[in-house]
């Protein structure tokens, strides 16, 4: 507006000289070719597209109540890069998977959390600095002084299920410990007075802790083989310039993620550290193995469903334990009867095939439950199946 009006009032004051007309004529059309060249210029600014879960609090939700510590990460990152941030949903829990499916599908560029280790999908995956470590922690009442594994000696400990908490007191009898299959699990049976200790994942607790029990309880992070892990934000391996960038400016949002950590409860403080990883006498596969084998029916007919199956079992289990234990539990134990997969066959006798393609194929969504058709091939869902015959309680049970 303002060359507008200027070239109006020198338009008027000198119309006797046709030679500024001229060069006022050629300004207008200098500012006429330019104007599309400023705004193609603006939009080239992309924006910062985020990997995000949109279910996975502490770390990351769709809610922009509660948007999580990722994902305030990644907007202050790319608030710093002057880019606006877009995001890509996609289920954390598929592990590799998820990081196949987006940031190396070039659905998004950036994903924020990923573990810093050495064998993790490099060199597909490349790394910024550290932002943060993550790991397991000792939840209990504050003033409980806890530095070692003896300090624990006479307590009764919630583990998580196949964890590295778990492992590492398995040799430890005179540690009474009781398992969970979850950190909220764990954090209940402390609250209820069941347990002393909580040993669980520490995000989580510290979200839960902040959040449902109003702070009640101290966190400590353990430092140790497999407790403590650092995490940063990974890009693809074609990416370095946009991850040399993100470097430049994580040192300038310290401070900020500092106090993103607080608020959503997470612990940033030293751990401890708690000595070496101790084996267990017997492994856990083998001891769930037991387990499962105790409780099932010993019909002929399971006997030979086992046999048939038993090809594809052992990788059915393996798909289980990285998917669907996240909702059904490790090795399908599970004590809500609702989502226990170990009451197939009792609920459905023999139309169990026929409601595990059905369900798998399309899903309940109402029920929380995605379809994994053109996710998980039939063949990955048929050793699915397989193994979920050899876990089936006997139909005949009262249980």
């Amino acid at each position: 507006m303002l060359i507008f009006r200027m070239a109006r009032n020198e338009t008027r004051s000198s119309s006797c000289d046709p030679g500024l007309l001229k060069n006022i004529r050629w300004l207008l059309l200098s500012v006429f070719i330019a104007a599309p060249a400023f705004a193609a210029g603006a939009d080239e600014v992309k924006p910062l597209r985020l990997c995000a879960d949109p279910t996975n609090m502490p770390f990351s939700s769709d809610s922009p109540a509660n948007q999580g510590l990722y994902l305030e990460i990644g907007q202050a990152v790319a608030r710093e890069l002057g880019r606006p941030v877009t995001y890509n949903w996609y289920k954390s829990y598929f592990g590799k998977r998820t990081v196949r499916e987006t940031l190396l599908s070039n659905r998004c560029d950036a994903m924020v959390g990923l573990p810093l280790v050495d064998d993790f999908m490099g060199p597909a995956v490349i790394f910024s600095k550290p932002i943060a470590t993550e790991g397991y922690g000792l939840v209990s009442l504050p003033g409980r002084k806890i530095a070692s594994i003896d300090d624990l000696r006479g307590l009764r400990v919630a583990v998580q299920y196949e964890s590295s908490p778990q492992n590492l007191l398995a040799l430890h009898d005179d540690i009474e410990k009781m398992t969970v299959l979850s950190p909220d699990e764990g954090m209940k049976a402390l609250d209820q007075g069941k347990v002393d200790v909580a040993f669980i994942w520490a995000p989580v607790a510290g979200w839960l802790n902040k959040t449902a029990y109003g702070d009640k309880y101290q966190i400590v992070p353990t430092e140790g083989d497999h407790l403590l892990w650092r995490t940063a934000i990974g890009f693809a391996k074609n990416s370095g310039e946009l991850r040399d960038a993100v470097n430049a400016a994580l040192p300038g949002l310290k401070s900020e993620i500092d106090g993103l950590f607080a608020k959503y409860g997470v612990p940033n403080v030293a751990p401890i550290k708690f000595g070496a990883l101790d084996k267990p006498k017997m492994t856990l596969a083998a001891a769930s193995d037991q387990s499962a084998t105790a409780s099932r029916p010993s019909t002929s007919d399971n006997r030979s469903e086992r046999k048939a199956s038993a090809g594809d079992a052992k990788e059915g289990r393996e798909v289980f334990n990285g998917t669907c234990a996240h909702c059904h539990g490790p090795d399908a134990i599970q004590a809500e009867r609702h989502i226990d997969l170990r009451l197939l066959k009792k609920r459905y006798g023999d139309n169990m095939q026929a409601t595990f393609w059905k369900t798998v194929h399309e899903g309940r969504p109402s029920k929380g439950m995605p379809s994994w058709k053109g996710i998980f091939s039939d063949e990955d869902l048929k050793n699915v199946y397989a193994y979920l015959l050899t876990v089936q309680q006997d139909p005949n049970s009262t249980n």
